[in-house]
């Protein structure tokens, strides 16, 4: 769940490296960055579901606890977005920052 929910945030998986064993280490011993342009309340998510301790990592209701996941209940839009039928919102600003985040340290 913890890759997943990094690919959707950052745009990319947390783990990658061309050598398999290379790889396989950075996984075994939870190896990633986390690109500048997460909220720290992102970045506190991704932190702690990607814990390599089963004990210590985010179980499913802590995630439904935290306050990223959290950010969008007061919005009443219970319906989400249906791709092709409803506008998807841009900020602009937010986009400013992962282009420029992208150009000084591309993926």
């Amino acid at each position: 769940m913890g890759v997943i929910q990094y690919a959707l945030i950052c745009g990319y998986l947390p783990f990658e490296d061309k050598n398999t064993s290379v790889l396989y280490k950075k996984i075994m011993s939870g190896e990633f960055s986390i690109p500048k342009f997460v909220s720290n309340e992102g970045r506190d998510l991704l932190l702690n579901i990607l814990i390599t301790d089963p004990v210590k990592r985010y179980s499913l209701g802590d995630i439904k606890k935290h306050i990223w996941y959290k950010q969008l209940e007061d919005t009443n839009n219970d319906k989400g977005l249906i791709v092709g039928r409803n506008p998807i919102p841009i900020d602009e600003k937010i986009l400013i920052i992962m282009q420029k985040e992208y150009k000084s340290d591309p993926v």
